[in-house]
């Protein structure tokens, strides 16, 4: 960060994740790469076994090994739980901690992410009764089990108030049906959050309920996997009549939209935190290339127009860091609707990544191209973030119905 007044504390654990991510997640790219390209078109999706978490695919996923190697060194380096609170064990660091850890853990593309996710996390935190905080999200917190979230659908993506996935009551329970698509982990999560309609008439202002659906359940399908141009695999999946009890619905009935919104927008926050990250990566990869790359007997850095790239892509880093600490700083002042402070951070940082991810490319020629660097890689990712947790379009409308409700903030 380049901001002075972070905390000394949070620049100490900003260091000892940098440190993590350069000694034990870089030098595991070459392998996270050849296992990208061989899962890159399965389709059939991974069998986890009843009452394990944290499965391995032997196709794609890193090894079982390295991935727990890699959990234990995080415990080992105090990386573990940064914001979850201190009564389940965590470190209780608040919203710009987990701005500056994440945007570290961004600078490899190893596919490794520091547990719990804080999305689900927050919101299982402002919602859960006292039988699912001892069933979910206390040991979801320590780590022991894992999630998911199902939303979107074939016919609903960004318009969230488009979802058709239904629970109604029958004989005391909550039966549900309905396709999700695009869903992470669908097919190896200990459970999943499920957004249904339970009201037809009110729909998402008032008719729109989570439940907390448990891997195994009778009805329910992981038909597919979703192959990308990315090492992101989603899953498409079914629910065929699905009974739930009460116990199984998170936060009050209906009332699923607004915490919806709330974990839109730590999302949102978190992929442009990503996007901080993956961009100083390639602005280093390029400054360096440019240093030492000859053409025509001067250095690439010499030319004006890898000039122009490098500092328009440091002042775009600049500004999305502000943007990111200022939305970080209002959640851990007590704000929960940062919509328009996490859909601004959102398109500016996919938007300067992806340039910037071109440039670093042409940059680099046809090294650029190839497998044995990671530019490629963040090219083809960008291209999904700018699409996932709601199109950079849908972002643009949000920022400019906030403006013509309240005009320009200061």
């Amino acid at each position: 960060m380049t901001l002075t007044d972070v905390p000394a504390d949070l620049l100490e654990l900003r260091d000892r994740v940098r440190a993590f991510v350069q000694e034990e997640l870089v030098p595991l790219e070459p392998e996270a790469v050849r296992l990208e390209l061989q899962a890159s078109q399965r389709t059939e999706p991974f069998q986890a076994e009843p009452g394990r978490s944290y499965q391995f695919d032997p196709v794609g996923d890193l090894p079982a090994e390295t991935y727990q190697g890699l959990l234990d060194s995080a415990r080992e380096r105090g990386l573990w739980g940064i914001d979850v609170p201190v009564e389940f064990g965590g470190q209780g660091h608040g919203a710009l901690a987990k701005l500056l850890v994440t945007e570290e853990m961004s600078r490899t593309v190893v596919p490794f992410i520091l547990p719990p996710e804080s999305p689900n996390l927050h919101w299982l935190s402002n919602a859960v009764n006292d039988d699912q905080r001892t069933r979910y999200l206390e040991p979801y917190a320590r780590g022991e089990i894992t999630s998911g979230v199902g939303i979107t659908e074939p016919g609903a993506g960004s318009d969230v108030s488009g979802i058709s996935t239904t629970a109604e009551r029958r004989d005391g329970r909550w039966v549900l049906n309905g396709r999700k698509k695009w869903i992470g982990k669908a097919d190896w999560a200990d459970f999943l959050i499920v957004v249904a309609v339970t009201d037809q008439e009110r729909g998402s202002r008032g008719g729109m309920t989570a439940f907390l659906v448990d891997r195994g359940t009778p009805g329910v399908v992981v038909e597919r996997r979703l192959p990308t141009i990315s090492n992101y695999r989603p899953c498409e999946v079914r629910f065929d009549d699905v009974e739930l009890d009460d116990a199984q619905v998170l936060g009050e009935v209906g009332q699923a939209f607004i915490p919806l919104q709330n974990r839109f927008a730590i999302r949102r926050l978190e992929i442009a935190a990503r996007c901080s990250g993956a961009t100083a990566r390639l602005l280093d990869m390029l400054m360096e290339h440019a240093k030492e790359r000859v053409t025509f007997g001067q250095p690439l850095a010499s030319r004006q127009t890898i000039q122009n790239w490098i500092a328009d892509g440091a002042m775009g880093l600049h500004a999305l860091r502000l943007v990111n600490v200022d939305a970080a700083r209002k959640l851990d002042a007590g704000r929960t609707d940062i919509r328009y402070e996490s859909s601004t951070a959102k398109v500016l940082g996919t938007e300067l990544l992806q340039r910037v991810a071109d440039q670093c490319l042409q940059g680099h020629g046809a090294l650029g191209l190839g497998k044995d660097l990671p530019i490629e890689y963040y090219y083809r990712l960008v291209r999904i973030w700018r699409i996932v947790e709601g199109a950079s379009e849908i972002h643009r409308v949000t920022v400019a119905r906030q403006l013509l409700r309240s005009g320009v903030p200061w």
